[in-house]
């Protein structure tokens, strides 16, 4: 089997599932219980968030844990918006960001926030000028990706970042899922307020993520309760997936640059192998450090992209349509759309995400497979 869909979900590390395991089986006390079994969990607790707020150069008392990157996101940008309103109502974010932050603000649009969305380049970036000349005396809020799920094109989040220094009363947040463990991620570098993330996207478990919260920010809480969370997520702590997440992301930065370069020189030999396919386009930037190291993105005009899937499936090579939230959506995509690609081609999109541990051999047999399936289904009238 060769999985080369790691943007849609990662496996967990064996070390994970051990950690995971045993706080199940061992640690199962509530950590807002006063006897030990909750001391004992409490202190797993405030171990994972000094590891996590360690791989962040954060401060503990910065880091909330969510159910995941949706909930996370949802948090930042309702949260954010709602505890700022009296300021103003107005809200920047781009036209290519994951369904959670996008669907996030058209709610907001509908109870009464003005949203600005910002466009993309060619290669699928978001321009700087161009989210200065959207902010208003009453901008409250800017939400910029830092990689796109989609493309894998980076965003250009650390100037963003010192334009809205100049504007101290404007919350910023970063949505860096696909960032984390693949490129450097700091807040701090950044001067984001917010950062969300997903623990399985490093290899961490499912249902389980974090929100960086700049000290001293104030939110709006989405859920009443408990108060765990500083009162901005109540609910008991989900104890052996935190662990697991923050197992999963100490290992996912150790090491970090030998695997990025890695992933780096694979994606170059598949952008150049899948460049000299017939029929097939890849997008985002030709310039390799605009791109995340894991992740190619390309079309197939003519051919139904679930084919193709399917094709490459019964030779068990397992790649996704654009992004895992709208794998099943035949519209064409809206991040390719946005980038000014022909409805033809937006609607064929394909993507390959793969980790450190894949080789240039494995690369090279899925082109071939993938060529191979081209070739055998070539649309001679209609699509294949």
């Amino acid at each position: 089997m060769l999985y080369l869909d790691y943007c849609a979900t990662t496996p967990l590390r064996p070390e994970v599932t051990a950690a995971v395991t045993q706080c199940m089986n061992v640690y199962y006390g509530n950590p807002s219980s006063l006897h030990r079994l909750g001391v004992e969990a409490e202190k797993l607790l405030i171990r994972a968030r000094e590891v996590l707020s360690g791989t962040l150069l954060a401060k503990p008392q910065e880091i909330l844990f969510t159910s995941g990157g949706t909930e996370s996101n949802n948090m930042a940008v309702k949260g954010a918006a709602m505890a700022f309103r009296s300021r103003g109502n107005h809200l920047i974010t781009t036209t290519i960001e994951h369904p959670s932050v996008y669907e996030a603000f058209r709610q907001l649009e509908q109870e009464g926030f003005r949203v600005t969305y910002l466009p993309v380049d060619a290669t699928g970036a978001v321009r700087v000028e161009d989210l200065a000349a959207a902010i208003r005396k009453d901008t409250i809020l800017v939400s910029i990706m830092a990689v796109n799920n989609e493309t894998g094109r980076i965003q250009p989040v650390e100037e963003a970042g010192q334009l809205l220094k100049q504007y101290p009363r404007i919350v910023f947040h970063v949505d860096a899922v696909q960032a984390f463990g693949k490129l450097p991620v700091s807040p701090a570098k950044w001067n984001a307020d917010l950062v969300s993330f997903s623990a399985h996207k490093f290899r961490g478990p499912k249902g389980i993520g974090m929100l960086y919260k700049r000290e001293g920010l104030q939110l709006y809480p989405l859920l009443a309760g408990g108060g765990q969370e500083q009162g901005l997520r109540s609910g008991t702590e989900n104890v052996p997936l935190i662990v697991g997440m923050a197992k999963a992301a100490r290992l996912a930065v150790e090491g970090l640059a030998a695997k990025t370069a890695h992933m780096y020189a694979l994606r170059e030999s598949l952008v150049g192998r899948l460049s000299q396919m017939d029929g097939v386009v890849v997008h985002g930037s030709p310039r390799m450090g605009e791109m995340a190291p894991h992740v190619v993105q390309f079309s197939c005009p003519g051919y139904r992209p679930e084919t193709l899937v399917h094709s490459l499936e019964e030779k068990e090579i397992y790649i996704s349509t654009r992004s895992a939230c709208s794998s099943g959506d035949n519209r064409p995509s809206r991040v390719l759309s946005a980038m000014g690609i022909p409805e033809a081609e937006a609607a064929a999109g394909l993507r390959i995400s793969f980790s450190e541990n894949e080789t240039k051999e494995d690369l090279e047999r899925a082109a071939d497979e993938l060529e191979r399936v081209l070739r055998k289904l070539a649309p001679s009238s209609g699509l294949s």
